[in-house]
């Protein structure tokens, strides 16, 4: 007779989860806090959804419910829209051989 899967596997502590969130948020605030490239501004504001995402599904699996998972789909499909966004400026940038420095960058 087979049990519930949640009873036969071992389990990894929320805490770690959060943990591991916890380190990609601040990984990605120092990235767009110390580094002036665009693209690496843009990588880490990457790096903080994916750990906020992380965070709403260690909630949302922890508490038995689906809704932070589905928050997280519509985060992600935003990161997705923000990046197509952040690229082509970069791109108009680049075509215009103006530098992708966000200090050097002057207002239109």
């Amino acid at each position: 007779r087979r049990g519930n899967w949640r009873t036969e596997t071992a389990m990894v502590p929320a805490s770690y989860y959060l943990v591991l969130a916890a380190i990609l948020f601040v990984l990605g605030v120092t990235g767009v806090l110390v580094r002036r490239n665009a693209l690496t501004m843009l990588m880490s504001v990457e790096m903080m959804l994916a750990a906020a995402g992380l965070t709403l599904v260690t909630y949302s699996r922890f508490l038995g419910n689906v809704e932070g998972q589905v928050f997280v789909l519509l985060v992600m499909a935003v990161a997705a829209a923000e990046v197509a966004v952040g690229l082509a400026i970069l791109v108009s940038l680049a075509r215009h051989e103006e530098p992708a420095d966000v200090d050097e960058i002057e207002p239109c």
